[in-house]
């Protein structure tokens, strides 16, 4: 199945080094059923999509957790994209997104198929909607429209070999 893990620099980092990425558990999100049945009209294509932004959503919020702990994190959104079996997988219900699942094991490396990160032109939005997170989730309609400008811009694509020059790349920012 394929899994799409939010993730950030330093997180991404911390997985290059380890091997892996987790712990477990691990949040990520999928084409689950309960996403299928939701949006009936789509291809997998079109869910896999609606995944890898669901993602990227739960990545800015990352972001905002890292700030509010002082972690120094680049304005950049991270999703890693792996391919992993379906028995490590839980959906439910209960859990809140339709997308959203739970990984019991860590992910190796070598079954990551894909990072996706935004590239530097994206910091500038990203870092006022992590700011305007907390108000927009006060229901404040401006900051809501902060937050979604951050989606109108697309995840660049990166080979997993391709990680150690994002971490480089992310360093000269």
């Amino acid at each position: 199945m394929r899994v799409y893990l939010p993730c950030t620099i330093p997180a991404l980092a911390r997985a290059a080094e380890a091997g892996e990425v987790g712990p477990a558990p691990l949040t990520g999100f999928a084409v689950t059923p309960s996403l299928t049945e939701w949006y009936a009209s789509g291809d997998t294509e079109e869910l896999e999509y609606v995944a890898l932004t669901e993602a990227a959503r739960a990545s800015l919020r990352m972001l905002a957790a890292d700030r509010a702990d002082g972690v120094g994190a680049p304005a950049r959104r991270v999703v890693v994209a792996a391919d992993v079996p379906d028995d490590i997988v839980v959906a439910g219900a209960a859990l809140e997104e339709r997308a959203r699942v739970r990984l019991r094991e860590a992910v190796p490396l070598a079954k990551v198929a894909a990072v996706h990160v935004d590239d530097r032109f994206a910091a500038g939005d990203i870092a006022e909607a992590v700011v305007a997170l907390p108000a927009a989730d006060q229901g404040d309609d401006d900051a809501k429209f902060t937050v979604d400008g951050a989606e109108a811009h697309e995840l660049l694509w990166y080979a997993t070999q391709e990680i150690p020059d994002i971490l480089e790349d992310v360093r000269h920012d």
